[in-house]
C-alpha cells in the first residue's frame, strides 16, 4: 500500500458531507456517562480488527490523552490474554469484537448479557452506537487507503464546521 490515499473523501461534497456528519453524530458519544478512555480502547480494538492505520493512530493518541498507559493501548490487540482490563472492560471489548466480526457468529449471549451486568442502559445503548460508527469509519477508510501517522487530535473539529 502506498502512502497516499486513493481518494479524498472530502473532495467529494457527498462524501464529505456525510463524513462531516459522522464526526458531528460521535459527538453524541461524548455525553455518555460511558468513559472517554473505555470509548477509545474499544475503537482502538475495532480499527486493528479492521485494519485501518489511519483509526488505529488516532484512537492510540486520543487514549493516551485520555489518561490510558502505554501498556494498557499497546495490549489492546491481546485483551484476552492480559491482567490489565476490568471486567467491565473486558465485556466492552468483547462486544467491540463480535460486534465487527458479526459475519463470524454474531454477538453471543454470553457477551451481551456481560455488556448487560456493567453496563446501564445508556451506557450499552452508547457502545452499541460506537461500535457501530467506528466500523463504518474504519472501512470508509481502509477502502481509500487512509494511512496512519498524521492524526493530530482535534483535527475533526476544524473540518466537521
Amino acid at each position: 500500500m502506498t502512502a497516499s490515499p486513493r481518494f479524498n473523501l472530502f473532495d467529494s461534497p457527498t462524501a464529505a458531507k456525510v463524513a462531516k456528519r459522522f464526526y458531528n453524530v460521535s459527538l453524541a458519544l461524548e455525553g455518555s456517562t460511558l468513559p472517554k478512555s473505555l470509548r477509545e480502547l474499544v475503537q482502538l480494538r475495532v480499527s486493528q480488527l479492521n485494519g485501518c492505520g489511519f483509526c488505529v493512530d488516532a484512537h492510540t493518541k486520543e487514549a493516551a490523552l485520555a489518561g490510558e498507559s502505554a501498556v494498557r493501548i499497546n495490549l489492546v490487540a491481546a485483551w484476552r490474554h492480559t491482567t490489565v482490563f476490568s471486567d467491565a472492560e473486558r465485556a466492552a471489548l468483547a462486544l467491540a469484537e463480535e460486534g465487527t466480526l458479526l459475519g463470524d457468529h454474531g454477538v453471543s449471549d454470553e457477551t451481551w448479557e456481560s455488556v448487560r451486568k456493567h453496563f446501564d442502559d445508556d451506557e450499552v445503548g452508547a457502545l452499541v452506537c460506537l461500535v457501530s460508527l467506528i466500523n463504518a469509519a474504519t472501512r470508509m477508510n481502509v477502502i481509500v487507503h487512509l494511512a496512519g501517522g498524521s492524526y493530530e487530535p482535534g483535527m475533526f473539529a476544524a473540518v466537521a464546521d
